[in-house]
């Protein structure tokens, strides 16, 4: 084994860690800032709930997706989608964060990951539009579950990724479901 490769692989996935910590703008049910670490944790298992709903997809690449598409957030953290004014400058600091965290890979592991980010980014598989589907629709069922605070706009949620959603039969049914919550949540005022 070679020992310089292994070190690189620990001193990547030391640098992941930071994941934990990066606070996303939705709340848990119990009112605590969600962290993309969590968030991408509930994606992959949101996969895996319906993979029998998704004939012919590559699951290890769609988990794979999963747990790579927020990965550059652990540099600069995640910009609430409602902040997002300049999509095109937050996509090539994504890139380069990501170019950044896979610096000490060997570079066989290193193309690996990020050819699959970049398969995510530029949604170039039916894998990568399903990861896209499933991220906006984790987003809205957290945030129909959290505890926000008073002030959430719950109304942005039915325009969420709605493109993403759209493409499958299955993540626009799910969205039909979610959206049906989340008017819920808005007539109730919480």
């Amino acid at each position: 084994m070679d020992e310089g490769l292994l070190e690189g692989r620990l001193a990547f996935l030391k640098a992941a860690e930071a994941l934990k910590d990066t606070l996303r703008s939705g709340h848990t049910s119990q009112g605590r800032p969600e962290s993309t670490a969590e968030h991408s944790w509930r994606l992959c298992l949101l996969v895996l709930a319906f993979e029998d709903q998704l004939p012919g997809v590559d699951m290890l690449k769609l988990l794979k997706l999963c747990i790579l598409h927020d990965l550059g957030e652990a540099i600069h953290g995640d910009i609430p989608a409602v902040a997002q004014v300049d999509r095109e400058a937050k996509r090539l600091q994504e890139r380069q964060d990501m170019l950044q965290l896979t610096a000490p890979l060997d570079p066989g592991l290193r193309g690996q990951l990020m050819s699959l980010w970049e398969e995510y980014d530029a949604v170039s598989s039916r894998e990568a539009m399903l990861v896209k589907a499933f991220d906006k629709l984790e987003t809205v069922l957290q945030h129909n579950q959290g505890r926000n605070p008073p002030d959430f706009d719950y109304g942005f949620n039915l325009d969420y990724g709605r493109q993403y959603t759209a493409a499958h039969p299955l993540t626009a049914l799910l969205r039909a479901l979610l959206d049906r919550d989340t008017r819920v949540k808005m007539q109730s005022g919480n």
